[in-house]
């Protein structure tokens, strides 16, 4: 770390004397040491007394040696000439002076940060680390480490602007420079000092990259409005925003803070800030875990049965679906908070789906357990094929989300076999549809089909049916093994949907033909891998 030496005894003296926590002033000294943030804060406020009390002319610290390396500097620059000594009307406010150390010290002992507001006061002690475990005890969460992130009021921001500049000017007044992107951040300080707490608490590792995240969410209604002048000096910061309950975020805090002049700032927020009465509080504690997959392939057997939920107007035409028979084992099991359904296209209601049957996906948002064995996947899907008679799934597995695109990009490009059930209105014989098995790579025009056509935008769609092969009957029924581009609409193919697909089997045997009944013999798709 950059130890404190006599040229850090004006800041710390300065923001001591106007009411700046222990830990704030490492911050702004540009202390880099994480183990140093960690000590008892009673400790550290009274190192930084004896730190006062030392020899002006001693550069060792006291009670501040450590040996990690600095990662922030102090630049030695001429003191410029500017706005920093400016406050309300022009110049930064009066203080006590930062030779007179008894005010310094005396001062020091203000309840409430008047830059943190309290997040490196009484959120960094082991009363609130066991607050925050037992809400994730009590969540019932599996994991294995977790990240912690942290949601600051946006005052803090305004806050921490006004600090830099009063340390700025006195940096100045010693011939040294003081560049926002060297004081320790906030929440980067919480964190060394939350971090090791949290996973003693817990018993793992706090890790970044992980998916269970630990948040909390900081407000302060006493300084609420701090924000407000930044509205009127920089309007085009803050819009309103749908999902937004304010248009003080903290980015567009940020954003103005930026962009406003600092003599403009000065003018209207108070330098230094006053120490406010009250701490900060904590307005929500949270757990989340990132998404979990699971794929597989499923088996409708039933023609009346939807694939997703079938709601028109508000109004269940069906009791159930293939979303609901496989997710309602699924969200049991996973202690999901809800799910998202996706699979490699779709069959109609009264269409079956056979053969090694359609491959989908699962999202499992916010799941309580996430960690299954392959024995363990295996008995769930057992469970979800004994539940119904009208679905059966296979391949259940864990996947990424990664993983996933791959079963959409099949969508389009793979092939798809069916098995139609015709009538025709006129008798046929068994020579009079032969001839559709020697047609091959047959181009359709599709326009979009009439049932769709709420759902669907309009368009013309080129689809082809790459061989078919007939089987008679009767004189009326016949049946029809097709080959087809993934997309094709195979009713419409079969009756023409009054002339939007071209050609279609009623113009090819030159009389009226209907569809009867459809199933899906297979999804050319490899994916999920067979297990």
């Amino acid at each position: 770390m950059s130890s404190l030496t006599e040229k850090d005894r004006p800041v710390v003296q300065l923001l001591l004397n106007t009411g700046t926590c222990p830990r704030c002033i490492l911050r702004f000294c540009c202390v880099g040491s994480q183990t140093l943030y960690r000590h008892p804060y009673k400790d550290l406020m009274k190192d930084l007394k004896e730190f006062l009390k030392n020899n002006r002319e001693k550069e060792d610290t006291v009670g501040f040696d450590v040996v990690d390396p600095p990662c922030k500097r102090l630049r030695l620059e001429h003191t410029r000439e500017g706005p920093d000594d400016v406050n309300h009307n022009g110049v930064l406010q009066q203080i006590p002076s930062v030779n007179d150390e008894n005010a310094a010290v005396e001062n020091s002992t203000v309840k409430v940060c008047n830059v943190c507001l309290g997040i490196l006061q009484e959120f960094c002690e082991a009363d609130f680390v066991k607050k925050v475990c037992q809400k994730v005890h009590s969540a019932d969460y599996q994991f294995t480490s977790f990240v912690f992130s942290v949601s600051l009021p946006p005052q803090l921001s305004v806050r921490e602007r006004a600090a830099w500049l009063l340390v700025k000017q006195e940096m100045g007044n010693l011939g040294l420079s003081l560049a926002k992107d060297d004081i320790v951040q906030l929440k980067e300080a919480y964190k060394w000092i939350i971090h090791p707490q949290l996973s003693e608490e817990l018993g793992v590792p706090a890790d970044g990259k992980v998916l269970f995240e630990v948040s909390v969410v900081f407000a302060h209604p006493e300084t609420d409005e701090e924000c407000h002048f930044l509205a009127t000096a920089c309007p085009d910061c803050f819009k309103p925003a749908k999902n937004k309950q304010s248009v003080f975020t903290r980015m567009a805090v940020i954003k103005a803070l930026e962009k406003i002049k600092e003599e403009d700032f000065l003018k209207h927020f108070p330098c230094p800030s006053s120490s406010p009465e009250n701490f900060c509080v904590a307005l929500e504690i949270q757990c989340n875990n990132g998404a979990v997959f699971v794929a597989g392939r499923y088996n409708k057997y039933s023609r009346n049965l939807p694939q997703t939920p079938w709601i028109i107007d508000g109004e269940r035409k069906l009791e159930s679906s293939v979303e609901e028979l496989i997710s309602e084992h699924l969200m049991a099991e996973f202690k999901a908070d809800s799910f998202n359904f996706s699979s490699s296209g779709r069959e109609d209601v009264d269409v079956r789906t056979l053969g090694n049957g359609r491959p989908f996906a699962i999202e499992l948002v916010n799941p309580r357990r996430v960690h299954f064995t392959a024995e363990e996947m295996k008995g769930l899907q057992q469970t979800i094929n004994n539940s119904s008679d009208k679905i059966q799934v296979r391949d259940l597995q864990l996947v990424t989300r990664e993983a996933i695109g791959r079963m959409k990009e099949g969508e389009e490009e793979k092939t798809k076999t069916y098995s139609a059930l015709i009538w025709t209105d006129k008798a046929i014989q068994r020579e009079d549809i032969a001839f559709l098995d020697d047609i091959k790579e047959l181009k359709l025009d599709q326009k979009t089909p009439l049932r769709v056509l709420h759902r669907r935008p309009l368009a013309v769609r080129c689809r082809l049916i790459h061989t078919m092969k007939s089987e008679y009957i009767d004189e009326h029924h016949f049946r029809l093994q097709l080959k087809t581009q993934a997309g094709t609409y195979i009713k419409e193919f079969v009756h023409g949907d009054f002339g939007r697909t071209k050609p279609n089997i009623g113009s090819l045997l030159n009389r009226t033909a209907d569809i009867l009944e459809l199933d899906v013999e297979s999804v050319d798709v490899d994916w999920p891998p067979t297990l």
